[in-house]
């Protein structure tokens, strides 16, 4: 480490490439490498968590967003995908003796769109086979004699009653409505109703008796019309089905033979053969006419509908398992859906109206869900849960399972469910479902944590250079010659923020390319140099950098209280840093305080006002820990202090000012003048040791930025904690200058360092006495303390006098 007095040389402001590691012209001679470089922790638990076959054992991707991991992930799965087959491809068809109970049917990849195909066929082909069968010579021959043979029994039974009647004097008649009985006489003609009453009353008797009789008979023959009638129905329908048999006979018989080896389709086939038999006067063409019949055929539905095929998945054009990435993870786009169409104000479906999820289509491979929308989807997480416990695609709407609507649906058989699910998401979520859902680590047994950096070496130098390469192929973006990416790669560094490591952010690096890639042609190049890297992160910081210019400005007019030159007591420049989405900048800020005696309370005005964070408020704490434990081991601390960043209108958090902070109370103590040409950052434990802060390079360049537009005078510097010099990769005019000596950065260790960098007076140690010398800043600060507590002293003594003096 070097002598804290001294600012820190060039070479360790920002880590430069070596250019002889870098032993090609254009990245068009670097070798594809994959995306996900620097994760073989994360690689290694994907492989694991593919390969392993038991249930639970999904994983979760984790890792900041844009990393890159969803493309680590489908680059992993889709090598894994070859060594799998192709699964079997889903149908579903009618149920003939439960229609609201679709049947689901399993095929051989491929087979699915055949057999769908060969059913709409075959329906094609029998549309017109069975009518014609019906229409031939042989079946009009055979129908007619089965008529013929029923009405002839009929009129032989009618005249052998008749003929019995005759013998008794008694004639059968037909009328419009039927049979009649009417009595004959000598000459065989019919009595009328005078004549009859005229007849003595026996022989009228004897006529009714006869009447009767025959009457009797006649009912009895009529109800044996029916029986024959029913004999002569069945008849005609086993001669239908004879024929309807014999229609689709060939074709049913092809089909069976070409899926004789699919027990279920078998089944299915024979069920169909015995629905077309049965049914057959379906096919034929229907004679109605008018409004009447077009309303009937709007009401009823096809009823040759229900012969055909629902082909659910079809993997006929896969040749590896399949991988779905399914960006709007809805319970309907995950676990299918049953559609309806309307029709004259009424609702109907059918099971070729059943459309499959993303399970569906990823059953037998690998389903990738982005977890934050799957999450954002109502009652998707729950869907998929109650799917992977069950082990089976069951598909029942959303409104049915919540009971908001009673009317009758589907309900398709259940498919059995093999598939590997793969959840992307940042670390926070992963952790919030292990704690919040028992469920999720039952479930998601296996955890692809993905790494944020690259360590920045020989190695790491030549990986990130082939990663580079590929990224820009991948994109058909120019090729990069060495100087741009050296450029690239140093970025990478800066924007891990640690010069010894390289960040594998893909979507910060892939956007870079294209933005270098633009500017190389605008500038008529084929290839794209340090100048068109260093444009596109130029433009991209002034894109972004509108609030940071009115900041500046603010302080450069005088607006914002910032001084860069002269000396003020309890006074000190503190450095923050504000994040605007991708950019962020680095902002002085006065900080002051004020001492008095008092009870040993240092009032922090962000806290009181609500403005101030728990980190803020905790590092505060620990500003009065260290005074007490430093400076009133042996007595009271009688201080009361008060903290504040000025003109600041908005909520302060983190403990990173905690080093500002401290100087700018011993500076008040010490009553000794805090030089304004520097600012500070840092954190203090209590023991006072200075602690590594975050954004330290655009906390160093916000500060650079104020002095260089207000006017550099060669004394202004940034005081930053020594463990942060490592993390240094700070802008080419910052370092430029520093080289100049125009500005400079000193690391220190402890808060003693900072203390005589700011007031330029020596800080003391404890001598043998444990005393600190009484010229220096520590000596002041113990001597003012000590003196504030003898003045506590005396007062409490002078008011147990006075109350004394009260009492008595």
């Amino acid at each position: 480490m070097t002598d804290f007095r001294q600012p820190l040389p060039p070479e360790l402001l920002y880590k430069a490439c070596n250019p002889d590691e870098f032993a090609f012209s254009t990245t068009d001679e670097l070798a594809e490498v994959g995306i996900a470089i620097g994760q073989e922790r994360a690689l290694d638990a994907l492989r694991f968590g593919l390969g392993i076959a038991q249930p639970g054992f999904n994983i979760f991707a984790l890792g900041p967003t844009g990393g890159g991991k969803t493309a680590a992930v489908k680059e992993i799965v889709a090598r894994e995908a070859e060594t799998r087959p192709v699964p079997d491809d889903w149908c579903y068809v009618h149920n003939f003796a439960e229609p609201s109970k679709p049947v689901a049917l399993r095929l051989p990849a491929g087979r699915g769109r055949e057999f769908a195909r060969d059913m709409d066929q075959l329906i094609e082909e029998l549309s017109s086979a069975i009518p014609a069968a019906f229409e031939g010579e042989e079946y009009r021959a055979r129908a007619e004699e089965i008529e013929e043979e029923a009405k002839e029994r009929e009129r032989r039974a009618i005249e052998e009653l008749r003929a019995e009647a005759g013998q008794q004097h008694v004639a059968l008649i037909e009328t419009p409505t039927g049979f009649a009985f009417a009595p004959l006489d000598d000459k065989g003609e019919v009595y009328s109703p005078e004549r009859f009453h005229q007849l003595p009353e026996q022989k009228q008797q004897a006529i009714q008796e006869n009447l009767g009789r025959l009457h009797q008979q006649l009912q009895k023959l009529l109800r044996q019309f029916h029986s024959w009638r029913r004999e002569s129905k069945q008849k005609l329908k086993d001669l239908n089905q004879e024929i309807a048999g014999f229609a689709v006979a060939h074709g049913m018989d092809e089909l069976a033979a070409r899926y004789a080896g699919i027990e279920d389709v078998v089944r299915h086939l024979d069920r169909v053969r015995q629905e077309l038999i049965d049914h057959a006067e379906e096919f034929f063409p229907k004679a109605e006419g008018g409004m009447a019949a077009l309303l009937g055929q709007a009401q009823r539905p096809n009823p040759l509908l229900r012969y055909r095929v629902n082909l659910l998945v079809d993997h006929s054009e896969c040749r590896t398992a399949p991988i779905v990435f399914e960006n709007l993870p809805t319970h309907a786009n995950l676990i299918g859906r049953v559609e309806y169409q309307a029709l004259l104000g009424a609702l109907v479906t059918d099971f070729t109206m059943i459309k499959p999820g993303a399970l569906h289509r990823a059953n037998g491979g690998y389903l990738i869900l982005d977890a934050r929308k799957l999450l954002l989807q109502p009652f998707a997480w729950e869907g998929l849960k109650r799917t992977l416990q069950a082990g089976e695609i069951r598909i029942e709407p959303l409104e049915r399972t919540l009971s908001l609507v009673s009317t009758s649906t589907l309900e398709p058989a259940p498919i059995p469910l093999d598939v590997k699910v793969i959840l992307t998401g940042d670390r926070l979520l992963y952790y919030l479902l292990c704690l919040y859902d028992p469920e999720f680590r039952e479930l998601f047994k296996v955890s692809a944590d993905f790494e944020e950096t690259l360590d920045r070496d020989a190695d790491g130098h030549a990986l990130y250079a082939r990663f580079i390469a590929s990224l820009a192929r991948r994109n058909g973006l120019k090729p990069l010659d060495r100087d741009a990416v050296i450029r690239v790669l140093e970025q990478a560094s800066r924007q891990v923020e640690d010069a010894e490591k390289l960040s594998t952010h893909l979507r910060s690096l892939d956007d870079l390319l294209k933005e270098a890639d633009y500017w190389a042609t605008q500038r008529g190049r084929g290839t794209i140099l340090r100048e068109d890297v260093q444009t596109a992160i130029d433009r991209h910081i002034h894109r972004s950098s509108r609030l940071k210019e009115r900041i500046q400005e603010a302080i450069r007019r005088g607006t914002i209280f910032i001084d860069t030159d002269g000396a003020v007591v309890g006074q000190v420049n503190g450095l923050s840093v504000i994040s605007l989405n991708d950019f962020a900048f680095g902002q002085p800020s006065r900080i002051t305080a004020t001492t008095r005696l008092g009870s040993g309370k240092i009032i922090d005005i962000e806290r009181e006002t609500e403005l101030g964070g728990a980190l803020h408020s905790k590092g505060v704490m620990i500003l009065s820990a260290f005074l007490a434990a430093r400076y009133a081991r042996t007595q009271p601390l009688s201080l009361a202090a008060s903290l504040v960043f000025e003109q600041s209108y908005g909520p302060v958090d983190g403990d990173s000012a905690s080093l500002a902070e401290l100087c700018a109370l011993l500076s008040s103590l010490a009553e000794l003048p805090i030089r304004q040409s520097f600012a500070v950052t840092g954190s203090v434990n209590q023991h006072g040791r200075v602690q590594p802060i975050g954004g330290v390079n655009e906390k160093i360049e916000g500060f650079f930025d104020v002095c260089n537009s207000i006017g550099l005078t060669g004394r202004q510097g940034v005081i930053i904690p020594a463990a942060n010099v490592q993390h240094l990769m700070l802008r080419h005019d910052v370092v430029e200058a520093a080289a100049q000596g125009r500005f400079h950065i000193h690391a220190v260790d402890r808060v003693d360092q900072a203390l005589e960098l700011l007031m330029d007076y020596p800080a003391g140690e404890r001598d043998a006495s444990g005393r600190f010398p009484e010229d220096s800043i520590n000596g002041r600060v113990e001597r003012r303390l000590a003196d504030w507590a003898e003045l506590q002293k005396a007062l409490s003594r002078a008011d147990a006098e006075e109350a004394e003096q009260d009492h008595e």
